[in-house]
């Protein structure tokens, strides 16, 4: 809307019309006289991605086609050269060419090309179960267009920076040369790339050293036998990769892929969703919301209306959970919890061995102690939960127990730095419901305990399990 006004009026400032159409980063650091990196329109994103898709689901079809058919081979130096039988003695053997398994066979090169048709068959098969620089590029490109990590940050991933949190959730560390070690956690289909590459390498990862095997972007060039590449950077070869793709541009020439653009590509646009693109656009004005949804988001089948109806009553069994005032038990309480408090016992569905463990702090996270680590409120139901230590405050299974104080105060004063260093309206989304629930909590214990404990705070990032991105210094 906002393009729209400007084509036909001019009026917008020259800072706004950059904006609208992708605004420029780091503009206080960038050298003088150097121009930032713009980002990649809708259509040339759109064709990006698309190309590394196809790339890697391609590569994909024929890795999955290859294992098939070593499933079924034979040696092929008693049985014949078949895909199959290469297949076979690949996925055993490790990767090799016409001219190596000629030589095991005591062949010239002339008689292995003659029996084995030039080896045709070899290289497919070899490129196959191998990734090759050309498909590693397709992953790491749209590994970058999905996460926004920092190219240096993707090229040098080993498999250990990956780290579960569930069965479904990724966080992955990454060094960013500027700062430091950073992480971030990955959206799902990020996380499903990266499962499909772990995949896709895992027969190369069986015959690579250990510290090649350990580093992500494992591959594997057919012309280099036993050559194995890890974390060397794929420059040169990107231009080749988008003429055989054939990716152009605006301009309708070979794009020019810079791999600091992609980030720039996914941060803006993750910046401009609101406006482009927008579901909320798609629906007509003139519509109430009563319309709308009557009209476009009514459940045409049963089984539509049985999931929203699900969704709903989740939604409303947390607004009743997190309504619930905390659970705050004196020491006397944590002596007599199974006599003197049956409702809550009842309510958490704690046996004798839940509450001794309780009791003798074996289940305390952070600020509190958790009635079910396990009961997947957070994350994946019987995983250890993932939540970051301020969400405990809101969280229904939580007691809070005179030794949890110091750590109580610690929170409130990490709180008090976000919002020194935070815009208030994004503190508030952040962290404003559980600077209050911490307000309640803390209103229950001994004021004269909190002002002793008080003296011994530091007032530090130290204190508190923080991931690097979280630290407010």
């Amino acid at each position: 809307m906002l393009a729209a006004f400007d084509q036909d009026t001019g009026v917008l400032r020259p800072e706004v019309r950059e904006l609208v159409g992708g605004r420029a980063f780091n503009q206080s650091r960038r050298r003088r006289n150097s121009k930032p990196l713009l980002p990649y329109d809708e259509a040339v994103w759109s064709r990006l991605q698309e190309t590394c898709r196809t790339e890697i689901q391609e590569a994909w079809s024929q890795f999955r086609q290859a294992r098939a058919a070593a499933e079924t081979g034979r040696d092929p130096y008693q049985h014949g050269w078949s895909y199959e039988n290469l297949c076979w003695w690949m996925v055993r053997h490790g990767p090799e060419t016409a001219v190596s398994l000629g030589l095991r066979a005591g062949w010239t090169p002339t008689m292995t090309y003659h029996r084995m048709g030039r080896g045709a068959a070899v290289q497919s098969a070899c490129t196959a179960l191998f990734p090759s620089p050309s498909v590693v590029i397709a992953y790491q490109l749209l590994f970058g267009a999905y996460t926004g990590i920092v190219p240096d940050g993707i090229v040098d991933l080993g498999v250990e920076d990956l780290e579960w949190a569930g069965d479904a959730t990724m966080l992955v560390n990454y060094l960013k040369g500027r700062t430091s070690e950073e992480s971030v956690t990955l959206s799902p289909r990020a996380v499903r790339l990266v499962e499909r590459w772990l995949e896709h390498s895992a027969v190369s990862r069986r015959f690579a050293a250990e510290t090649e095997g350990s580093e992500l972007w494992l591959r594997h060039e057919y012309t280099q036998l036993g050559v194995w590449r890890t974390g060397a950077s794929l420059h040169d070869s990107i231009q080749r990769w988008v003429i055989r793709a054939g990716l152009k541009g605006a301009d309708g020439k070979p794009l020019r892929i810079h791999r600091h653009s992609i980030r720039t590509s996914f941060e803006s646009h993750r910046d401009r969703k609101r406006w482009f693109g927008s579901g909320r656009g798609r629906i007509d004005p003139n519509h109430s919301p009563r319309v709308e949804g009557d009209h476009y988001l009514t459940a045409a089948t049963p089984a539509q209306k049985d999931a929203l109806e699900a969704i709903v009553e989740e939604a409303q069994g947390d607004l009743l959970r997190k309504a619930l005032s905390p659970t705050v038990l004196s020491d006397d309480d944590l002596a007599e919890l199974a006599g003197s408090l049956p409702d809550l016992v009842s309510r958490l569905g704690l046996d004798d061995a839940a509450i001794a463990e309780l009791v003798g702090g074996q289940r305390d996270v952070f600020v509190a102690a958790c009635a079910d680590p396990l009961a997947g409120l957070h994350g994946p139901k019987g995983k250890p939960c993932p939540a970051r230590p301020w969400v405990c405050l809101l969280c229904p299974l939580s007691l809070f127990a005179p030794r949890h104080a110091a750590n109580l105060l610690r929170m409130k004063a990490f709180f008090a730095r976000q919002w020194q260093q935070m815009p208030a309206a994004q503190f508030m989304a952040v962290f404003g419901p559980y600077v209050h629930r911490i307000e309640q909590v803390l209103t229950s214990y001994d004021p004269a305990e909190l002002a002793r404990l008080a003296t011994v705070i530091t007032d530090t990032d130290d204190e508190i399990p923080l991931h690097p991105e979280e630290r407010t210094a």
